[in-house]
């Protein structure tokens, strides 16, 4: 994978749950390895609902997996931002 430039930010225009909004300015290499994180809780947590039946984990993740979504979506706009 590619390095991106280094001015490349998150938008802060995507929301997350009608609650929370992905901080803007946030530079991109930060924000990849807080969803590297994101995504190893989300997997971690998905796994213990299945194997324990854990609605509570299962909840979790799925709040989780929608904030990673919003993240993933605010690059998204910030790199096209650039173009």
């Amino acid at each position: 994978m590619t390095t991106p430039p280094p001015n490349l930010t998150t938008a802060g225009i995507t929301h997350c749950l009608d609650l929370y909004r992905i901080q803007p300015g946030v530079p991109f290499q930060h924000a990849f390895g807080e969803l590297s994180v994101l995504l190893g809780c989300i997997r971690h947590l998905t796994c213990e609902a299945e194997m324990e039946n854990d609605q509570i984990a299962a909840s979790t993740a799925r709040i989780l997996s929608a904030l990673a979504k919003a993240l993933i979506d605010d690059l998204e706009i910030g790199m096209n931002r650039t173009r």
